[in-house]
């Protein structure tokens, strides 16, 4: 948004904080900053507020400003179908409407009467449905006949703290049981590459070759032939690039141990795997991930040859489904919700 010309008031990585424990020293300067953008929206006369994500930060916002008269559009839903389903009803105060990216979830609003549009996902638009390994690895200059792993431990410095020694000591296993293996490490924000880098030297012993590319984690996962991801949109990234992949997620045990006192709807966390109803991939959570269990994990995908391409049947599949005209329908939705006001 900031690279099209957007005025930006606050950076969006103010909010990207995780868990529950961890958010507790962050929650002053939260409200503070949710209330700020209140009164400064109010004051703007907007015609309508559009909340992407984020919904522990936006629908409270969405509510307040919705209460003033202003309709609100929330951009992907709160994941209800999977755990902590009474937020529906906070959804219906904060959102006029909803905008929905997996279609699975509009029977969900049509049953709870909230107004609500499967838009299809972005990131199916963007990816092609066929994607060109040789082409990705001659953008990266990557030797077509290597084998590229592509290592993605988070977008948030918790992530990376939790999962990066972990992914690289794994990586380090692989190289001992293959021999020469390129890993590629799409950073997600220049200023996780030093901490990033320095678990890449502490963890990789044997010194396999490493990529650490600033972005182009699209580029990395469409030249890779396995990914070792965290739990998040990146996993839907690399079943969109129709790649075998094992998923991975850790997190403080105290914010681990809340969430499963919660208790969720799925038996699976990664996005793959609840699109699909099935755990297509692997998943390690919480104690289970250790460099020998990703790295068994990994080495089988990587081994099953006939696994990869049923994998990629299901992943062309899914894609499909995930395939509309977005950015039309999304325009449409909102300007249907800025002309109707508020009663």
């Amino acid at each position: 948004m900031i690279e099209a010309g957007c005025e930006a008031w606050h950076h969006v990585r103010e909010i990207s904080v995780r868990g529950y424990v961890e958010v507790l020293r962050h929650l002053p300067r939260l409200l503070w900053l949710r209330a700020a953008l209140q009164r400064r929206i109010v004051a703007s006369g907007c015609r309508v507020l559009v909340g992407v994500d984020s919904p522990d930060f936006n629908l409270g916002l969405e509510a307040a400003v919705r209460s003033r008269g202003i309709p609100t559009v929330q951009y992907v839903s709160p994941s209800i179908w999977a755990w902590r389903g009474e937020r529906i009803e906070t959804i219906r105060r904060a959102a006029s409407h909803l905008l929905l990216v997996f279609p699975f979830e509009q029977a969900l609003y049509r049953r709870a009467g909230i107004p609500a549009t499967y838009v299809g996902h972005p990131l199916a638009q963007i990816i092609p449905l066929r994607p060109d390994r040789d082409a990705a690895r001659a953008r990266l200059g990557l030797n077509a006949a290597d084998t590229v792993i592509a290592l993605l431990p988070g977008s948030r410095r918790a992530e990376v703290e939790f999962l990066g020694p972990a992914f690289f000591g794994a990586a380090d296993r692989i190289t001992r049981e293959l021999g020469a293996v390129r890993f590629v490490v799409p950073v997600a924000d220049a200023s996780l590459r030093p901490r990033i880098e320095e678990q890449a030297r502490r963890h990789l012993r044997l010194g396999p070759i490493t990529s650490l590319i600033e972005g182009r984690s699209h580029d990395s996962l469409e030249a890779a032939d396995a990914v070792l991801v965290a739990s998040g949109t990146a996993t839907l990234e690399a079943a969109l690039f129709k790649r075998p992949m094992v998923i991975a997620y850790r997190m403080p045990r105290l914010s681990a141990w809340m969430i499963r006192k919660i208790g969720g709807y799925l038996p699976w966390v990664g996005l793959p795997n609840i699109l699909a109803r099935e755990q297509l991939v692997p998943e390690l959570l919480q104690e289970e991930v250790t460099e020998s269990a990703l790295t068994t994990a990994l080495m089988r995908q990587l081994e099953d040859h006939a696994g990869q391409a049923r994998l990629a049947e299901r992943f062309h599949a899914i894609h499909e489904s995930l395939r509309r005209d977005t950015p039309a329908l999304v325009a449409e939705t909102v300007l249907g919700v800025a002309r109707k006001p508020e009663r």
